[in-house]
């Protein structure tokens, strides 16, 4: 997997915040016995529900406990919306029940992004990563969009597959680095098309934004009250281009601009690493890090440990050596969280000291990888779901011809950038929708959160997005890191909250 994952690194959350993961919440079965609903028992769909999709809307899922305060359920799903009497799919869903049952405003569905991250595990850690006042106040109801995680998933490597596939060099200096690169493309391609090829053209961000209107229709919420974040703002972006009239109170944080092209987004998340990048390497120097005294001899070193990798890999956790392309995925991953840039500043002292051990552990908490092996599927998701959003790559000759404009863009992260997008030129189901802007007309008023120095989700994508909803209004972070909502600005925070428990919206732009 290549930098195009956008999505809150969750466990790295929960654990600066509490200490520990989120997992054994997540696997905590309880004791198997239904739960209930408390004072507010489900009402059933509101308003009119879309023909011949009755039997979805009308549902009522059997929500088992499966948690300390928490339920889980399983909702079935067309496979194909324009064919509702076909094949189904599974939707694994996680509910918190609201602390206050009896001022319950309704269901809070969040999404931590991807495409291919957990809501049904983002959902796990709601404590850590929503206000005490949400909590009280909603439901909140985080589930796996279709493909992804334990709903209906696509598969297409083992774990050994997925550690070549994501060692690979990924921005091949010769022939025969693009041929094992491409090889390597075609790989995840056919274990896709083969193991999950009724799946592939059905996981696209306009199926998921249908499911997320069966969902609000079984809870009987008559509007949509949403909070996604990173690539799950494009999420809530399309439900309201498709439902502008079910839009409720939506807040798109870390936004991704529908309008960009593959290319575009590809190069601006270049420039967005470039630009957390320079920030930690400022930061570190003004604070006397050991990498160096001023912000170029910081960086200087970063680009020595990158360089020097290509050629020779680090010995990592004894099976798995530190390509260049792991060592960049190690970087990366600590520019999503500034809490983390102590873990960034260790790990590269020990790559250039020849171990490449923490350098791995990012890495592998970018692609969630445990010991044994990879605990989800978002390395194939995402995949699956952006090589059939909108039309990227064609061949290696395409990727060929647009390098010079990407390494000039970010001669660090261009490269890797761009062939990253490789699988897309051999996927099986070519792109269905292509780049548009999306006006959501007649919705209600749509908050958008961005970040001036976000790595994943440029600020400028946010600024698009707010510009393009008719009904947007733009909440500004200035900060670093990625996603705005619960970063330590008690601003973002108390904009975002009143709006989605008050709704209503700010008149005008804010910024924080």
């Amino acid at each position: 997997m290549r930098f195009r994952r956008t999505t809150v690194l969750v466990a790295a959350l929960a654990v600066l915040v509490s200490g520990c993961g989120v997992a054994s919440r997540a696997q905590d079965a309880g004791d198997g016995t239904a739960t209930g609903t408390g004072a507010n028992p489900p009402k059933g769909p509101v308003g009119p529900i879309p023909a011949g999709l009755e039997k979805f809307y009308q549902q009522q899922p059997d929500w088992q406990r499966c948690g300390s305060n928490q339920q889980c359920a399983t909702i079935t799903v067309p496979l194909d919306y324009t064919k509702p009497t076909g094949q189904t799919i599974e939707l694994r869903a996680r509910k918190v029940p609201a602390r206050d049952r009896a001022g319950k405003i309704g269901t809070l569905f969040i999404n931590p992004g991807g495409p291919g991250a957990s809501g049904e595990k983002f959902a796990a850690s709601a404590g850590f990563v929503l206000g005490s006042s949400l909590l009280r106040k909603f439901d909140v109801i985080g589930w796996d969009p279709r493909g992804v995680g334990q709903s209906t998933p696509v598969r297409c490597l083992d774990t050994a597959q997925m550690d070549k596939f994501i060692a690979t060099d990924g921005s091949p200096d010769n022939e025969a680095e693009i041929t094992d690169l491409n090889n390597e493309a075609k790989i995840l391609a056919d274990g896709c098309e083969q193991r999950s090829g009724e799946l592939l053209p059905h996981v696209s961000t306009k199926d998921a934004a249908r499911d997320i209107d069966v969902l609000r229709g079984i809870v009987g919420d008559p509007e949509l009250y949403y909070l996604g974040f990173s690539y799950g703002t494009y999420l809530g972006a399309t439900y309201a281009e498709l439902f502008p009239k079910n839009v409720g109170r939506l807040v798109l944080d870390g936004a991704v601009d529908p309008s960009k092209t593959a290319k575009q987004n590809n190069i601006a998340q270049a420039k967005g690493f470039d630009t957390a990048l320079d920030a930690f390497a400022e930061d570190c120097a003004q604070r006397s890090c050991r990498l160096g005294s001023s912000k170029a001899e910081v960086l200087a070193k970063i680009d020595k440990l990158i360089n020097d990798s290509d050629a020779t890999p680090l010995p990592g956790d004894g099976k798995r050596e530190v390509t260049q392309a792991l060592v960049l995925l190690g970087v990366l991953s600590p520019l999503y969280l500034k809490q983390l840039w102590p873990q960034l500043e260790d790990a590269v002292l020990d790559g250039l000291a020849g171990n490449g051990a923490r350098l791995l552990a990012l890495a592998d908490q970018y692609t969630d990888r445990e010991p044994s092996g990879y605990s989800d599927n978002a390395n194939e998701a995402i995949y699956a779901v952006n090589c059939l959003d909108r039309p990227d790559i064609t061949s290696v000759a395409e990727a060929k011809a647009e390098m010079p404009e990407y390494e000039a863009a970010s001669p660090r992260f261009g490269s890797a950038l761009l062939w990253g997008s490789l699988p897309c030129a051999n996927w099986p189901v070519k792109a269905e929708d292509k780049p548009h802007t999306i006006k959501a007309a007649g919705a209600k008023p749509i908050m958008v959160v961005g970040t001036t120095r976000d790595p994943a989700t440029p600020y400028e994508w946010a600024v698009g997005l707010a510009h393009q909803l008719e009904s947007g209004v733009l909440i500004t972070r200035d900060g670093d890191g990625h996603t705005g909502y619960k970063q330590g600005n008690p601003c973002v925070d108390n904009a975002v909250e009143s709006y989605l428990l008050q709704g209503t919206a700010p008149t005008a732009d804010i910024k924080c």
